[in-house]
């Protein structure tokens, strides 16, 4: 088979497997995929409900400040989440065929960002309510999203690896998660907090991406060239290295799993 033919194969394997965690994630809804579009908005109007007095005279909409940072977060999470117990969920098939090994993250990873595309109908729902206008820079929200999600492959495959000889790995990341939230400022604002405070945020991957989304959507702004760099770095170089651990520890991974 030739490098063509196997290109082929694995994109048809990986969209039936994509179809299948798709299927298996909302079994038991009787809302289905509804609940992609009515969790955001739900938690946007509590979040707000809460926060907005608190922020009113620094965010102006709010809501679309907190909706902009958290729809990413969520991609974050259900990306690294998701495809750090994809090899030991897949324990039976992964032993029996003979797919590649980072598929299966990948099928994890790629599930999330399809949960990630019905959650934008509700951001979408948003901007048109706060009348936030279109411009030529709204479309650089994807690049931004391609860049979240290659910084959380990457993060997924090494994840992966960890949770194959480290069970407890799940509750660790489940605590360092708890903390790189309020680390990104999803639901305050930076200026809100210490100088020192802010130099750590400014630093955090995370933050660097919901913030020019947050400057594109709100204020048609475009990241500084320094920004540019520091966000294609985190990207490739996270997947370069969970990519490099994963290939490198697969045949390990075969034997331990």
């Amino acid at each position: 088979m030739n490098g063509a033919e196997k290109v082929k194969q694995y994109s048809f394997v990986l969209k039936q497997l994509v179809s299948r965690e798709i299927k298996r994630r909302y079994a038991r809804s009787y809302l289905g995929i509804v609940w992609s579009i009515l969790n955001p908005l739900l938690s946007m109007a509590v979040i707000s409900f809460v926060f907005s007095q608190m922020f009113i005279r620094s965010i102006e909409n709010y809501p679309v400040y907190y909706l902009s940072g958290t729809i990413i977060w969520s991609m974050f999470t259900g990306v690294t989440n998701s495809a750090m117990t994809a090899l030991v969920d897949n324990k039976m098939l992964l032993i029996k065929s003979k797919l590649p090994t980072r598929i299966f993250p990948l099928t994890r990873a790629v599930s999330s960002l399809v949960n990630f595309g019905f959650s934008l109908v509700a951001y979408l729902i948003i901007l048109l309510v706060f009348k936030i206008p279109f411009r030529w820079h709204t479309f650089l929200f994807f690049v931004y999203v391609i860049g979240v999600f290659v910084f959380s492959l990457g993060l997924g495959y090494l994840l992966s690896v960890l949770y194959v000889y480290f069970g407890d790995i799940k509750h660790l990341y489940s605590i360092l998660l708890s903390l790189w939230m309020f680390l990104s400022a999803i639901f305050y604002p930076i200026e809100a907090t210490p100088i020192e405070a802010q130099r750590i945020i400014r630093e955090n991957p995370i933050f660097l991406y919901v913030n020019s989304i947050r400057r594109c959507i709100l204020r048609g702004e475009l990241p500084t060239s320094g920004e540019w760099i520091r966000m294609i770095l985190w990207s490739v170089g996270m997947y370069m290295l969970g990519s490099f651990v994963f290939g490198r520890m697969q045949n390990k991974i075969m034997q331990r799993v």
